[in-house]
This record gives structure tokens, C-alpha cells and sequence, in this order.
């Protein structure tokens, strides 16, 4: 893992990642859903890594094939 995939992120800066409003991340949590999440004390955390998984995972469209 390097430091970038490790680095941890905010509500507010992985909700810029994602391009989604903080309140989008605070709404998939209640409902088990979009990337994975650290609690730390009150804080709620994103590793770098897991919201690259997750974007990795909705990817959609059908894969290209080398000829």
C-alpha cells in the first residue's frame, strides 16, 4: 500500500473525491452502502484506497478486448 492509497481523507474531502455532497455519504452510511469507512472517536474517515475500490466497483459498460 502506498502512502497516497493510505492516506486518510475527511467526510468533507472524500465527498470531493466522489464528486457527491457530504450529506450523500452521511445517507449511504445509514443504509450500508457506498465505500468503506473508519470511525475514529466521533470522526468518520476514508482511506484513499476504499474509495478507489469503490469507484472501481460501479464501474459500468462492457470491457474492451484486445484484438
Amino acid at each position: 500500500m502506498t502512502s497516497e492509497s493510505g492516506r486518510l481523507l475527511t467526510e468533507d474531502e472524500a465527498a470531493a473525491y466522489l464528486r457527491v455532497r457530504p450529506r450523500t455519504l452521511q445517507r449511504w452510511r445509514q443504509l450500508s452502502r457506498g465505500p468503506r469507512y473508519t470511525r475514529a472517536g466521533r470522526r468518520i474517515l476514508y482511506r484513499m484506497a476504499d474509495l478507489q475500490e469503490y469507484l472501481r466497483e460501479q464501474e459500468r459498460g462492457r470491457p474492451t478486448t484486445p484484438e
